[in-house]
């Protein structure tokens, strides 16, 4: 297996709201993470969990990942939703700091996820 290129670090807007030096309309806060409501939100609820540490994504720190997932858990687990991360830029990533989307769904919303059908 080839290794994937490492995507170095620079201004991450993810760093700059857990450092305050960004605007963010935070949802909840732990002493390791972050949950907000991204710039645009793809349902009513949709927010995003980050950790407070610079990971670039699900990948590159398995420790961090998984209490980041732990976090993003504990949201989910009250309504019915879509827990979504991507890694890399082909799987659609497109901030390069860990974060998992929490999507909240209702019966016929119609968001369709990339790989499912609509259904009319």
């Amino acid at each position: 297996m080839n290794a994937l290129p490492e995507v170095p670090k620079t201004e991450c807007v993810f760093c700059d709201i857990v450092a305050g030096r960004a605007p963010a309309e935070i949802f909840h806060e732990w002493d390791d993470a972050l949950a907000f409501v991204p710039l645009n939100p793809v349902t009513e609820g949709h927010l995003l969990v980050i950790p407070k540490v610079h990971v670039a994504d699900v990948g590159h720190d398995p420790y961090v990942s998984a209490a980041t997932m732990q976090r993003a858990a504990q949201l989910a687990a009250t309504q019915w939703c879509n827990v979504i991360t991507s890694r890399g830029r082909v799987a659609t990533q497109s901030i390069f700091h860990l974060h998992f989307h929490i999507v909240p769904r209702r019966e016929n919303d119609g968001l369709a996820l990339p790989w499912t059908e609509v259904h009319a």
